[in-house]
């Protein structure tokens, strides 16, 4: 799997992360969806991996955690942006935006 950030997206994380200790983490959200194929690509920033189901991917900027479990539904090539206009990350590959207005949640409850 290949993840490329935007100068654009790299910005606005160093805005929100500032020097806070932990790991950005591209989660497959399911919750409260009802059904696994349902879910939504969300930006994570966590204290710590899951041991065992997060896979540290390199970027050209941030490492970035994927679950392990949850990557059959991603396209192997992705790409992080921020869009100004709607004041949210999207979720690009070639083929498609997987999520146009991604949310960015600082250590949500795992």
């Amino acid at each position: 799997m290949k993840i490329q950030l935007t100068n654009e997206a790299t910005q606005k994380l160093e805005d929100k992360i500032e020097n806070k200790q932990g790991h950005l983490k591209l989660k497959y959200d399911t919750e409260g969806c009802g059904c696994v194929v349902s879910g939504i690509p969300t930006l994570w920033f966590v204290h710590h991996p899951v041991q065992g189901e997060d896979i540290k991917i390199d970027t050209n900027s941030y490492p970035i955690l994927v679950e392990k479990s949850k990557m059959v539904f991603l396209d192997e090539e992705l790409k992080i942006d921020f869009s100004s206009q709607s004041n949210t990350f999207q979720l690009k590959s070639p083929a498609q935006i997987i999520n146009g207005r991604m949310n960015f949640l600082m250590y949500p409850e795992e």
